[in-house]
């Protein structure tokens, strides 16, 4: 059997078309979005996923820095977003879950030496109780500076779907009020403990006064987003090639979002071997 070369190189040709038409309609509709990069914890001491080192997170947060990266807080994006102002291409919100101590003792002077700022989404009942977790005296020195936004993560990041409705409304509520008594200003915003949520949690959020949530979900905010249920693009540590993964997932977040909905997708229809070719930083 003869084998065409030009039928070959015309498919071949018509597929790179249509990758590039992809692509570019991928980044085109990621105008005016924002990548809110979560973080948890910043320590050389704790060697897992969630943890990135100081000398990354220091890297990371330069390299921010020294592109001009547009760093706002949660406040700011929604505000942007419902006056309809256009925000710079390259902005970013900085988060981090649960409030641990090495937020304070590591980030925090990191972030103050960039001139940057970030949301802690903070555990309450975890605050001056556990040693490894920020004391109250340290948050309010955080929320005074300006360079860190406390906001909820409930009061015992209890996965708010396993627990009883009106539990759930108690750890909203509770947080809001105790991160609101002791930091003397409004707490808006929440990061859904382990990322799940549903209806009627978006509903008691909105009748509690929360003006937005973050889910764990790989994605970019824009203002057509779900202010209940937000994504954000985690950042890993303890991996090789740590910051070429981080500027690959700040840059390239669209087609990578894409690539990783199509990864779940071919996975779910039983074609594994295939999802693991797919690469996402």
């Amino acid at each position: 059997m003869r084998i065409n070369i030009k039928k070959i190189l015309l498919c071949f040709s018509i597929i790179t078309i249509m990758f590039i038409i992809a692509i570019f309609l991928v980044f085109a509709n990621a105008k005016n979005t924002v990548a809110v990069l979560n973080y948890h914890q910043i320590n050389d001491v704790d060697k897992n996923a969630l943890t990135v080192s100081v000398k990354d997170f220091e890297e990371q947060m330069r390299y921010l820095s020294e592109n001009n990266y547009n760093v706002i807080t949660p406040k700011e994006m929604l505000d942007a977003f419902k006056n309809d102002a256009k925000l710079p291409d390259k902005t970013v919100i900085i988060t981090f879950d649960d409030g641990y101590k090495d937020n304070y003792e590591n980030a925090y002077p990191i972030l103050k030496k960039y001139n940057l700022k970030g949301t802690i989404f903070v555990i309450t009942d975890y605050v001056s109780l556990y040693p490894n977790y920020i004391t109250w005296d340290e948050a309010k020195e955080m929320q005074k500076s300006g360079v860190m936004n406390l906001e909820s993560h409930t009061m015992d990041h209890f996965n708010l779907l396993k627990i009883s409705k009106n539990d759930a409304r108690f750890q909203l509520s509770n947080s809001k009020y105790w991160l609101e008594a002791h930091l003397k200003k409004p707490v808006t915003f929440l990061a859904y403990p382990e990322g799940d949520y549903n209806e009627d949690l978006k509903n008691m959020l909105k009748e509690l006064k929360y003006e937005g949530a973050f889910t764990v979900n790989y994605g970019l905010v824009s203002s057509d987003s779900d202010a209940y249920e937000m994504p954000r693009v985690a950042v890993f540590g303890h991996q090789t090639g740590n910051f070429r993964r981080f500027k690959q997932k700040l840059e390239y977040a669209p087609i990578f979002i894409y690539l990783q909905n199509l990864k779940f997708e071919l996975a779910e229809i039983g074609l594994n071997r295939l999802a693991g070719l797919i690469y996402v930083p």
